[in-house]
């Protein structure tokens, strides 16, 4: 119950402040990216010693918003973020240097080139690709089938049938049937958001849900992989009932690099 709550609340003002946009999705993506951060930080000190988190919290804003506002080039952000890193572990003398610079780094690419690319994708408007708006509706709205679909496919067919393990070291529950289903979910959303979503180009729709369907997995396990590591459970609280941001945006985080460059080559 506690998670159907926050879901009926969360939803609405998502999907209101994809709708306006502007600094209102910014202020969105920038909280995420900011707690999403302080949670890798938390995981990364089970096996590093990382630089504090009044240093990386900082980083990540400035990366945030130079993704919007173009400050200078983003990849420029992220290297001279990178190059500073490298030169304040000279000055640190906690574990392994390796081992530091490492998480710290991984982290924080991690978390800023998927909540990045969410800012530029909302904020696009490339010919023939929909709306900045339309496109964000359509990467949730598909991430939200794949997940549901799976879990039901997986209960059902995975549970009377063959119930194949998908990826049992790290993620023993899922199942191949659940896969597949997620994948026609994926795809079934797409279909009905390039019906019912104004913006949206016909023939985009689909190659696009079928790419969310074929790789979410994929962001839910690379997730629970540094979870196992962390040896913890979820990577914090702050959502009731869901875990951590990183526990409910891990696939939305891994589809958005994705979904974004192919909305500029298609």
């Amino acid at each position: 119950m506690q998670r159907v709550a926050v879901a009926v609340a969360g939803i609405p003002l998502f999907l209101w402040l994809n709708m306006q946009g502007g600094p209102y999705f910014l202020g969105l993506v920038l909280a995420l990216s900011l707690m999403a951060t302080w949670e890798f930080w938390r995981l990364a000190t089970h096996r590093a010693h990382p630089p504090s988190i009044a240093i990386l919290l900082p980083l990540t804003a400035f990366i945030q918003l130079d993704f919007y506002f173009g400050f200078v080039e983003y990849w420029e952000a992220i290297l001279v973020t990178v190059m500073f890193l490298y030169v304040l572990e000279l000055w640190r003398n906690q574990g392994s240097q390796f081992m530091n610079l490492g998480a710290t780094l991984v982290g924080l690419l991690y978390v800023n080139l998927s909540f990045g690319s969410l800012l530029r994708l909302r904020i696009s408007e490339t010919k023939g690709a929909g709306s900045g708006e339309a496109l964000v509706l359509l990467l949730f709205l598909c991430v939200w089938a794949a997940d549901i679909f799976a879990y039901f496919g997986g209960r059902g067919l995975g549970g009377k049938f063959i119930k194949k393990k998908l990826f049992p070291r790290i993620s023993p529950k899922k199942t191949w049937e659940g896969y597949i289903v997620g994948i026609a979910g994926s795809v079934l959303a797409a279909w009905l958001c390039s019906i019912y979503i104004p913006g949206f180009p016909d023939g985009r729709a689909i190659p696009a849900g079928l790419l969310i369907g074929v790789v979410a997995p994929a962001g839910d396990l690379l997730e629970s992989m540094f979870k196992r590591d962390a040896g913890v459970k979820d990577s914090s609280g702050v959502i009731p009932g869901h875990g951590g941001v990183l526990d409910r945006f891990d696939t939305v985080m891994f589809v958005s690099p994705l979904l974004y460059f192919l909305s500029h080559h298609w």
